[in-house]
């Protein structure tokens, strides 16, 4: 492990400075999202509403994503990364602030809609932002390092947030201001990555490799393909993931009767072992192969999904969630470098923003489904139930990747890079 994190440094001081800009205002901003996405729903129960509308919040998010990723990323395309994310950016931060003020139900579901909009802008120009301020080799270590700052970020995030709402109950505040309070301090770790953001250069791309670029797409129907193909990976993951983790706050809540300071005590374990699973993720591609590793990983995780969902000892549950969460995410930077090295630069934002809007899609789907079979069946066979069906579901994609990009490998080795 020391060795790996001596390597992330080394690997930190070549990257160059918009790559650092980028590092720091996603460090900024993952704290904030993760106070907010700690307590939100918590804070949605306080207000008095139901799981109802705390699946119809979270899918108005996911839907907002889905609807707005590609028109996000051809406007990224056209208008440059930087102005892609600062508008984005700037505008969850106003939508973050004033979730945490209104009460009323329309509203809220309107501005969980608005947050979700303004974040995918954010989402499809940041790793073709990393790919083009990087060079092929880095990538895998980049995109590695970049999501478990990520992660680590979100560690800070679930334990502020967590400890704070109840210190501050502790000291008198309801527990109705004391989430409202803390949920407006992440808005404002949220809006400083604006900063960082600001301090970005975006280098105008001479005419010569636009060009270049438009040459080594035209004609080039295999990289249309495998574009979709990812997206069809993305869509299947998604489906899974949206039944589950964005409730993960709620589950320990109904079935252990944990504390807010428990909670985001356990989500931040569980964002800290991703980081740790991502810094190693490059390891095991060198052992495996791109492919096979993101399988390999994804395959361990489901045992642990498994015994998190059926057992009854918060313990065990704990146990079951960090590996799980380390494990099917550990993942996600490999299947992000591996699409990012063949699609050319001015189609980045593109492929980038479809892949991640068949990902929202499942989220915006799968949590009205979700909400509803919890409260028809209770907090134990409820998310037993869920955790069975993301089970399956994760082993199909599992299935997916490793059948269509198995079939792939030669095809991908013999492509031409993009021009970087």
């Amino acid at each position: 492990m020391r060795a790996y994190l001596q390597e992330c440094v080394s690997n930190y001081k070549s990257y160059n400075y918009n790559v650092k800009m980028a590092i720091a205002a996603n460090l900024l901003t993952q704290i904030g999202l993760g106070v907010f996405m700690t307590l939100y729903n918590l804070y949605l129960r306080e207000l008095g509403y139901s799981e109802l509308t705390n699946g119809n919040v979270i899918a108005m998010t996911a839907l907002a994503q889905t609807i707005f990723l590609v028109p996000a990323g051809f406007l990224s395309d056209r208008w440059g990364r930087k102005k892609a994310i600062m508008a984005g950016a700037a505008l969850a931060a106003i939508t973050l602030f004033t979730r945490s003020f209104f009460e009323g139900e329309m509203v809220l579901v309107l501005l969980a809609f608005g947050s979700g909009a303004s974040m995918a802008f954010i989402q499809v120009s940041m790793i073709p932002w990393l790919a083009e301020n990087s060079n092929e080799k880095e990538r895998v270590h980049l995109f590695s390092f970049h999501f478990a700052v990520m992660m680590a970020a979100n560690v800070i995030g679930n334990l502020t947030g967590g400890v704070l709402s109840d210190f501050l109950s502790l000291i008198g505040i309801d527990s109705l201001n004391s989430l409202r309070i803390t949920l407006i301090l992440g808005g404002a770790f949220y809006t400083a990555g604006l900063i960082p953001i600001f301090l970005m250069k975006e280098e105008v791309i001479q005419q010569k490799k636009k060009l270049l670029d438009k040459e080594l797409w035209k004609g080039k129907g295999k990289q249309w393909k495998l574009v979709f193909l990812f997206v069809g990976a993305q869509l299947i993951i998604g489906i899974g993931s949206g039944l589950v983790v964005p409730y993960l706050n709620l589950y320990f809540a109904d079935r252990f009767q944990t504390s807010h300071s428990a909670i985001g005590f356990i989500l931040s374990l569980g964002q800290g072992a991703t980081a740790i699973a991502m810094i190693i993720g490059p390891a095991v591609v060198n052992k495996f192969g791109e492919v096979k590793a993101v399988v390999l990983l994804q395959l361990l995780s489901l045992p642990f999904l498994i015994l998190t969902g059926i057992t009854t000892n918060l313990y065990i549950a704990v146990f079951g969630f960090l590996f799980r969460q380390a494990l099917m995410n550990a993942g996600n930077p490999i299947q992000m470098a591996l699409m990012m090295k063949k699609v050319p630069d001015d189609k980045k934002g593109i492929a980038n923003s479809l892949s991640q809007m068949a990902f929202s899609f499942g989220w915006a789907t799968m949590g009205p489904v979700s909400t509803y079979i919890v409260a028809a069946y209770g907090s134990y066979w409820g998310y037993s139930i869920v955790f069975a069906i993301t089970g399956c579901i994760y082993f199909i994609g599992a299935i997916y990747f490793l059948t269509v990009f198995r079939e792939k490998d030669n095809l991908l080795k013999k492509q031409p890079a993009a021009v970087s």
